[in-house]
């Protein structure tokens, strides 16, 4: 496949999108990236374009499709799921997921127009530099969404997305795989579980919400769900057999 060497910067403007590993749809789904966000091209052909995500440097094919160069987000999404609207009170079948950032073309008493027949309600939305400091309220959100490798959405998730979303939606830097995600992170000296807490396994991650529970994006499980602490340690340790490799503490 011969491919043309672009440079630049530009946006998804779809809901979003599977990031393949190959340039084609049955390869490996390695991420996901959604609306508003940021990347750049490094080659393309009609069919499909490599990208370079701006946030985490995440390497992939996208179908050639669906982004624009000139972007300025003032809003981004603060519900799991944001219903559009092709014109005020006339509700989609669409939706955008939590995180998305968005420009504006109109603004009306309940709702902003981003793009042509596509308007949001203001109550899903927040402005751009807001901050989610509880934590606990964010992640809770995706109670019961299903897990999906390499999703991030109210489609499916999986466990470093879980925790990375959180990030992302702050506008903090936060690596997209449990791999870079346990090197990034500083390990707490304390082994007793508190709330904040972040427990890392090989290939898994999970979030405290208190001193006995924790939430995560479990394969076996095939949801985000809250699980008591040690139940879940000892049931990895017997399943997997993988024990806890560190904890560390979400900072902001």
């Amino acid at each position: 496949m011969k491919l043309k060497l672009v440079k630049d910067n530009f946006y998804f403007k779809g809901s979003f999108s599977n990031i393949y590993k190959k340039p084609r749809n049955s390869s490996e789904v390695t991420s996901q990236i959604i609306y508003g966000e940021k990347f750049k091209i490094l080659s393309k052909n009609k069919n499909w374009i490599k990208i370079k995500s701006s946030y985490d440097k995440y390497i992939g094919y996208i179908k050639n499709k669906q982004y624009v160069q000139n972007f300025n987000p003032k809003y981004k999404v603060s519900v799991l799921k944001a219903k559009i609207y092709t014109k005020p009170n006339y509700v989609s079948n669409g939706h955008l997921p939590l995180g998305s950032k968005l420009s504006v073309e109109k603004e009306i008493k309940f709702y902003i127009k981003i793009d042509k027949n596509k308007w949001i309600k203001k109550k899903d939305i927040k402005e751009i530099n807001y901050k989610e400091k509880n934590f606990i309220k964010f992640f809770t959100k995706f109670l019961n969404v299903s897990y999906k490798w390499g999703g991030k959405t109210y489609k499916g998730i999986d466990c470093s997305a879980l925790l990375q979303i959180f990030f992302y939606y702050n506008n903090l830097f936060y690596p997209r795989d449990t791999k870079d995600q346990i090197k990034y992170s500083i390990k707490k000296i304390s082994k007793k579980f508190k709330k904040g807490d972040i427990i890392f396994w090989k290939g898994h991650v999970a979030i405290c919400i208190n001193s006995k529970q924790l939430i995560h994006a479990y394969g076996p499980e095939k949801k985000v769900l809250i699980m008591p602490i040690k139940k879940t340690a000892t049931r990895i340790l017997n399943t997997a057999y993988l024990k806890v490799r560190k904890i560390s503490k979400i900072k902001f």
